[in-house]
């Protein structure tokens, strides 16, 4: 390593041990996550569950799991429906989201660009 290196190396260490201060752009980011965390966390379980439930119907309904195909194909449509709706239901819990914290992280935002 030559001395350059060496020196970004040990700034870099020395910040990461350091005392670190919330600045606002910290605040923004973690607000900017309050916001988009919970519809990701819904969107992933309810597709997930939705596609476990549709494999289920399809195992059903090829007879791989018991002779049901009738109930196969009725669980299989609830989880092609529930798998239909899950973006929908993402940009719907995004929006009200938004709608609630959009004007806290618009007023910091304008504070850190000065406006």
């Amino acid at each position: 390593m030559d001395r350059q290196q060496e020196r970004k190396f040990a700034e870099m260490l020395r910040d990461e041990y350091s005392e670190h201060k919330e600045t606002k752009l910290d605040s923004l980011k973690k607000m900017d996550r309050r916001v988009k965390r919970p519809a990701k966390i819904f969107a992933c379980t309810f597709g997930t569950a939705g596609t476990l439930i549709l494999g289920t119907g399809m195992c059903f309904a090829m007879k791989v799991i018991g002779n049901l195909v009738p109930l196969g194909i009725v669980i299989g449509l609830v989880g092609i429906a529930m798998v239909s709706v899950n973006y929908f239901l993402y940009r719907h819990i995004l929006a009200s989201r938004r709608k609630k914290y959009g004007a806290n992280i618009v007023a910091l935002s304008d504070e850190l660009l000065g406006n």
